[in-house]
């Protein structure tokens, strides 16, 4: 019965990482998609700072992957560096979270 509990709690907290991952993603995706189309119109946009935040706190392949298409921050070191660098930390400390207190 034990061994059934501690299961079901890491099914559930696996989930509450996926849901995580799944909204920071698409927050920073889109935070990448409006800023580039605000730049075109030359609107008041998301600062530089804000993007590589929501990319550092789990974001960052949404963040990779609206620079690939939306063709955005592609000319600035810090994103062609920091995005693909904050995606492989990203992939390194959840892959930690799992294996140690969910597996």
């Amino acid at each position: 019965m034990e061994a059934i509990i501690t299961q079901m709690k890491g099914y559930f907290i696996m989930n509450l990482i996926l849901v995580y991952l799944l909204t920071i993603n698409l927050l920073t995706f889109f935070s990448f998609i409006l800023d580039k189309k605000r730049s075109r119109k030359g609107q008041w946009r998301i600062s530089e700072k804000q993007l590589l935040f929501l990319s550092l706190i789990g974001g960052s392949l949404g963040g990779f992957v609206a620079m690939v298409l939306a063709r955005h921050k592609t000319k600035k070191l810090k994103f062609i560096v920091g995005v693909p660098l904050l995606l492989l930390v990203n992939i390194y400390v959840f892959y930690q979270v799992i294996t140690r207190y969910i597996l």
